[in-house]
């Protein structure tokens, strides 16, 4: 009888923990991980945190050594392109006119950082920051300490490596489009704490700008040309845009692709032996009854075990939290929650937002649908409960720090029933 194989394509975070799972949980068969990048598998929040400040070494970005893989019988292929997906024979090509027979198909292939979208974006001294490699050789340019950096966007990637930029003594400056910075994640109120933060640690935050092009001589970066005229001199420029789901693969294919790989709360798209997990993947969400797309760590961790349990045949319905965090100078933040309810929410903040040191939650309709930890530890689980469970709150009794938080959650119920 043939040996069943498993494919996944894309050796992320999320890869490994659904090829780790297959075989915690029994599976005998062949496994095989497809690397386009020439790396094991390997997370990615210190590279725009631990390993860009020079906290932490390289191979502490890897999920497992080298040697873990083998001694499981897992097949890694760095380095490898998978090129295109013939449904009806269940095949995978690759390069070279290789290919692979899989039995199931898991899609794990990640985003990609957007481009600057103008003139100047192929200068050298112009970064992205997505892979291992990009993070290398930012650090390496950074750690000169002499630099004038500048970073296109406002967002978690832009801040962050601002922070970085900052600990190694260059001179920084982040030009955002939003009115503060983190608008489109955390809100105006939330965001003004992280612009206070970098103004504080020397950062030239400039706000309601818009971005022409990037200039430059002898084809190395100069500066960057704002819509009005003026340019900002650069020696080294961080473009933090966003990022693009790596949709390639399954639009070619056939698959349904809106925003991302269209999967059920299984991970199973519109082929029954093809599944989709990670920051690619718009996996259907029991709890809010539409599809989301989450690119945050904590996702490719808990989804890529699940995906892999449900290859399985195992019964899943993935109704995770969304969860991220970040480390910015002396900031440390924990977030979880539901982004689409807590876009209209209101905040409520308990603590003090002056030092730093506080909690917010987004609550609508009188529920907690997010919260935000700063600076507050061992509280993330409780912020997780009041999510989960329909907490109706006093807003003023929750701000309130005299009320202990697991007394406003007594008499509250399950929203996952």
């Amino acid at each position: 009888m043939r040996t069943p194989t498993f494919v996944v394509v894309g050796a992320g975070l999320a890869g490994a923990r659904a090829a780790e799972t297959f075989r915690s949980e029994g599976f005998t068969g062949r496994i095989v991980l497809v690397a386009g990048e020439n790396e094991y598998p390997y997370i990615r929040p210190p590279l725009s945190k631990g390993f860009l400040t020079g906290a932490e070494e390289r191979h502490a970005i890897y999920v497992h050594p080298a040697e873990w893989y083998n001694e499981r019988e897992i097949e890694v292929k760095r380095g490898c392109q998978a090129r295109a997906i013939a449904l009806d024979t269940h095949e995978l090509a690759l390069p070279d006119r290789e290919s692979l027979r899989y039995d199931k198909l898991l899609l794990a292939t990640g985003a990609s950082a957007r481009p600057f979208p103008g003139a100047g974006a192929d200068l050298a001294g112009v970064f992205r920051l997505r892979t291992a490699r990009d993070s290398e050789t930012l650090r390496t340019e950074l750690a000169r300490g002499d630099r004038h950096v500048v970073i296109v966007g406002a967002g978690w990637i832009g801040l962050e490596v601002a922070s970085a930029a900052r600990g190694y003594g260059n001179a920084v400056t982040v030009l955002g489009r939003e009115t503060v910075p983190l608008n489109t994640a955390i809100g105006d109120q939330a965001g003004a704490v992280f612009a206070q933060l970098h103004r504080e640690n020397g950062v030239e935050l400039r706000m309601e700008t818009l971005v022409a092009r990037l200039t430059g001589e002898n084809g190395v970066v100069t500066g960057v040309a704002l819509a009005g005229g003026e340019v900002v001199p650069a020696d080294v420029v961080v473009v933090g845009i966003g990022a693009v789901p790596n949709t390639e693969l399954a639009v070619s294919a056939g698959l349904a692709v809106d925003n991302g790989i269209v999967v059920d709360a299984a991970f199973r798209s519109i082929d029954p032996d093809v599944y989709a997990v990670g920051d690619v993947a718009s996996v259907f969400h029991p709890v809010l009854r539409q599809h989301l797309r989450v690119e945050h760590w904590d996702n490719a961790e808990r989804a890529g075990a699940a995906a892999g349990r449900s290859m399985l045949d195992q019964a899943v319905s993935y109704d995770q939290i969304p969860y991220f965090y970040t480390d910015q100078f002396d900031l440390g933040m924990e977030y979880s929650g539901y982004g689409p309810l807590a876009r209209d929410a209101v905040v409520v903040f308990r603590g003090d937002r002056a030092a730093r040191k506080f909690i917010a939650f987004w609550v609508a309709e009188g529920l907690v649908v997010a919260g935000m930890n700063v600076n507050v530890w061992d509280v993330n689980e409780t912020v997780q409960r009041f999510i989960s469970l329909r907490v109706r709150v006093d807003p003023a009794r929750l701000a309130d720090e005299r009320v202990a938080l697991d007394d406003l959650l007594v008499g509250a119920s399950e929203w996952r029933t």
